[in-house]
């Protein structure tokens, strides 16, 4: 009898063990994750003809080769491995955006060397001289994809990256995102800020044909705008602020800059400061706490330490001042971890 008794607590015990982590079992935390990163010059070793792009080839100034390609892949699917592999995010973004792509080719083959997650990948040739454009990438086991359009800025003289947007559902809930590279501040910040307001405007319009049938829609807008929060082409034109709360009651004519009351560094170095010159900004509809949204403590600007050079003041590019250095990027790439209500 003694021991039948113990063999019958001897199962129920192990029942309860076996029972209870499921019963008690957190229901997992939905999310999308965002990527936004200017990688800094992907490029092949062919020559392209119809662009400027002699420079990265094994016979050019830069004498960019098949080995330095190969690390630099080498360098992002790393960092993509680091986002993965981080307690915060545990996953792969599954909404991944890349400036700087020469290619869609190379945009795939970049990506196709991960491993647990297999990209599929939307891209727009865009008419950049240098034939540089905005490669975009999505996990197909998390998302659904919907319609993809790029749009072009007027400008005269020297053409600049299209504007890319597209549409998502993630667990049936509807989204879009906004990609941007806009014209860059080489020479003079004043003297090409009317082509990042010309820019600007495009994304302005985008976002209100989207917001007119729907003010609470769900629209992330990310890109490398080579402007500050406070510059007149994202705080006047495009209508970025850091005030949640004023979003929220104008929600179609302002947009949450991620940025707000964030401690850490920059997404950029130059002339010995950092700068907030990437951005992802939110509609409304990704403050109100249903659907898709951001909760507090979202964003980040996301590094680690091989990612900074030996004084860990600034990032660690692929080349500076046309010198190569080999490695990541001159720019620091930026997350944003939404929820799913």
């Amino acid at each position: 009898m003694q021991k039948l008794l113990c063999c019958f607590f001897l199962l129920l015990n192990t029942a309860s063990c076996i029972s209870l982590p499921v019963a008690g079992r957190p229901k997992q935390e939905k999310t999308v994750l965002f990527m936004w990163w200017n990688v800094e010059n992907l490029f092949d070793t062919s020559n392209d003809p119809q662009t400027e792009d002699d420079d990265f080839t094994p016979g050019g100034k830069l004498q960019w080769t098949e080995k330095k390609l190969i690390l630099k892949q080498m360098r992002i699917r790393h960092l993509l491995t680091a986002v993965e592999a981080h307690p915060d995010y545990r996953k792969y973004p599954d909404v991944l955006a890349f400036a700087e792509v020469e290619n869609h080719t190379l945009f795939d083959e970049t990506l196709a060397g991960l491993q647990g997650v297999n990209y599929k990948t939307i891209y727009y040739e865009s008419p950049d001289p240098r034939g540089i454009d905005i490669g975009l990438a999505y996990n197909p086991q998390t998302l659904r994809p919907g319609a993809s359009k790029a749009y072009s800025i007027p400008l005269a003289g020297r053409r600049t990256r299209k504007i890319i947007v597209a549409g998502f559902f993630a667990n049936g809930n509807p989204f879009h995102v906004i990609l941007n590279h806009w014209p860059s501040r080489s020479f003079d910040t004043g003297w090409t800020e009317t082509k990042r307001i010309a820019a600007a405007k495009v994304t302005r319009h985008i976002l209100d044909s989207l917001l007119v049938g729907n003010l609470k829609a769900d629209i992330v807008v990310m890109g490398d705008f080579n402007d500050e929060p406070n510059n007149r082409s994202l705080k006047q034109t495009l209508g970025s602020t850091f005030d949640a709360e004023s979003v929220k009651a104008n929600s179609s004519t302002l947009l949450y800059n991620c940025w707000s009351g964030y401690e850490g560094i920059g997404s950029y170095f130059y002339n010995k400061r950092w700068e907030q010159i990437d951005h992802i900004l939110l509609t409304a509809g990704m403050l109100d706490n249903s659907g898709l949204f951001a909760p507090q403590e979202a964003f980040r600007c996301f590094y680690f330490s091989r990612q900074l050079e030996d004084t860990g003041t600034r990032p660690y590019p692929t080349y500076e001042k046309r010198k190569y250095k080999g490695g990541y990027s001159d720019h620091l790439p930026l997350l944003l971890k939404a929820r799913i209500h």
